[in-house]
């Protein structure tokens, strides 16, 4: 399997030709409901997570970045039967994460619309989790007793000390903004969303994969991340926008 390439086809034929546990992380933000048209393309969700599972590695993680469509006044809740399809298959649901997009869509009958559903599955118990700590505590660097959690709700005097740092593990809602669009394709995803996530759930050197690449946000992140990459791009015309798009990254022209 060719790496650092976008494969013009449907990813089932990509990962068709996959070996069995040979990635170790996939970002993705599919086609969901009739919020998203991609060139008139469809895509059969219960072949493409089954196919997931098997070319995931032990220890590997799937980001799963999707939401629902309201249709006929009620939310289609197609976002949970995928999670609970992927379940199914052997994954874990190892984090129900949100994407806050700090923008809304405006509606008339409910409150603003303004995040997606960013589900982490893993499969066993994932191999690389490189938290982000970038949020900043009340009463930074402080010292005192140890955290009665640590001794498992048995506070215990002159247990020692802790230093509180300054900044702690953030949350698992991230506001993120929505990415301008210079790509033309329809649905583009942030490139820091996809960044963050790859370098929490990978290390250096790990193969990066996005069945539905799109305007290449994954493997562009995936290259800001020092990690390979592998892509699948139904549409030539999106396939073609994304590989220009991450060439230029890859010769530092942007």
């Amino acid at each position: 399997m060719l790496e650092g390439l976008i494969h013009n086809e449907d990813c089932l034929e990509t990962m068709g030709r996959m070996s069995d546990a040979s990635i170790d992380l996939t970002v993705t933000s599919p086609p969901y409901d009739n919020m998203r048209t991609y060139n008139g393309y469809s895509f059969d969700f219960e072949s493409v997570a089954k196919e997931l599972f098997r070319v995931t590695k032990d220890g590997g993680v799937v980001v799963w970045v999707v939401g629902d469509a309201t249709i006929k006044g009620s939310e289609t809740g197609t976002s949970f039967r995928q999670a609970l399809f992927f379940m199914e298959t052997g994954f874990n649901l190892h984090d129900t994460m949100i994407w806050e997009k700090a923008g809304r869509l405006p509606t008339q009958d409910r409150y603003y619309s303004i995040f997606e559903y960013v589900f982490v599955f893993s499969k066993g118990k994932p191999k690389a989790m490189n938290f982000i700590c970038d949020l900043k505590n009340v009463t930074p660097i402080t010292t005192g007793q140890k955290d009665s959690t640590i001794n498992k709700g048995k506070h215990k005097s002159g247990a020692g000390t802790f230093t509180r740092k300054e900044f702690s593990r953030r949350t698992n809602i991230w506001r993120i903004p929505n990415p301008g669009n210079k790509s033309g394709h329809p649905a583009v995803f942030p490139e820091k969303l996809a960044y963050d996530h790859i370098i929490t759930w990978s290390n250096e050197a790990d193969l990066v994969y996005d069945p539905f690449m799109g305007s290449g946000t994954t493997a562009v992140a995936a290259v800001k991340g020092n990690r390979k990459w592998i892509g699948s791009e139904i549409s030539r015309e999106y396939k073609d926008s994304a590989t220009l798009r991450i060439s230029q990254i890859e010769k530092g022209l942007f």
